[in-house]
């Protein structure tokens, strides 16, 4: 972390020293979540499949088969709304963002109305985050009501989950005013719970979770399973939110399939980015080095496919980059 972190730096010193980086950058700084979560490691090896320093062997030799000259790093943050504001101000080249938050951060409603973010571009749909809602194991909750009274992890300020997760518990009566709620990262979540402090947490990611592993493996965990009623209540609510599964058998003691909501993870840039700049990592993105790179990295990584790159993205009203487009165009995927 912390020669990431001084990456990060030259990063930043470069794009104040040269402010033509900012258009065709050396450095490219990837927002990515906290580091028991999924973006972080997912950014990881996007970042890695997209790079190739300066002086690197060719990608024909063996070497790497990124950009030529770029140097991409994954950042932790607070993941979406944090990583969609750096990248409309400028501050990262791109991030990881749940799609319900970048739409709503692009037009500037719900929570953002009359703060629109109009630099925000779409490189492709990655793969659907699973919300979770853990529970010490043994505990069981029959809705989202019985939250009220209780001590509830609603995730990070900053976090596209807590837009989400008010949504949701507003529907069934619950708010800050009747609960004692957390702003916790994913990690201390999972901690404070093992400790009994909070008695449930939410957390959206692609599982596995890591830090849910280790609960689950340790102290053991619940995770509540809601009724079809309610997902379909929850999709009226935020259409962007759909009927998903986490299978039995991805934490150790939750055996039975889980139904609940996701969302669709997207990698987001900024349109300040040149088109060639974006037209070649998304080049980049699909190619066979970076699929190797997925397939053997977090879980997750399998699910994020080019066919399934434009999933969801025509109607979510955040357009594409061009240089994406140009891509998808050539690849035959885009007319």
């Amino acid at each position: 972390m912390t020669f990431l972190k001084g990456l990060a730096g030259l990063a930043l010193a470069g794009a104040l020293a040269a402010p033509a980086l900012a258009q065709d950058p050396t450095f490219f700084r990837i927002g990515t979540g906290g580091a028991g979560g999924t973006y972080f490691p997912i950014g990881g090896t996007i970042a890695n499949g997209i790079s190739a320093p300066p002086g690197s062997r060719p990608c024909d030799s063996g070497g790497q088969c990124g950009v030529p000259g770029l140097i991409a790093i994954a950042q932790s943050t607070t993941a979406s709304v944090f990583n969609n504001a750096a990248v409309q101000n400028g501050e990262l080249e791109a991030g990881l963002a749940a799609a319900d938050v970048t739409r709503s951060m692009y037009m500037g409603e719900g929570k953002f109305e009359g703060k629109p973010h109009p630099k925000l571009r779409i490189v492709a749909n990655l793969y659907p985050e699973d919300l979770h809602l853990v529970m010490p194991k043994g505990a069981k909750i029959s809705d989202l009501g019985d939250l009220a009274g209780k001590r509830v992890g609603i995730a990070q300020a900053g976090s596209g989950t807590q837009v989400a997760v008010l949504q949701m518990l507003d529907a069934w009566g619950v708010n800050r005013d009747n609960m004692e709620e957390a702003e916790l990262n994913n990690s201390q979540s999972a901690e404070r719970l093992a400790d009994g402090q909070i008695d449930a947490y939410f957390y959206a990611a692609g599982w596995p979770v890591a830090a849910m592993v280790q609960l689950a493996s340790t102290k053991g965990m619940s995770l509540h399973s809601f009724t079809q009623e309610d997902l379909e209540k929850i999709n009226q609510i935020i259409p962007a939110y759909i009927p998903s599964k986490i299978p039995g058998g991805v934490y150790e003691g939750v055996d039975q399939d889980v139904l609940t909501p996701a969302v669709s993870a997207m990698l987001v840039v900024s349109s300040d980015l040149s088109d060639d700049l974006v037209y070649g990592l998304t080049k980049a993105l699909w190619n066979d080095n970076t699929r190797k790179l997925l397939d053997n990295g977090h879980a997750k990584g399998k699910q994020i496919t080019v066919e399934t790159a434009l999933d969801g993205v025509a109607a979510l009203g955040v357009p594409l980059h061009p240089g994406a487009e140009r891509f998808y165009k050539e690849a035959g995927l885009l007319k």
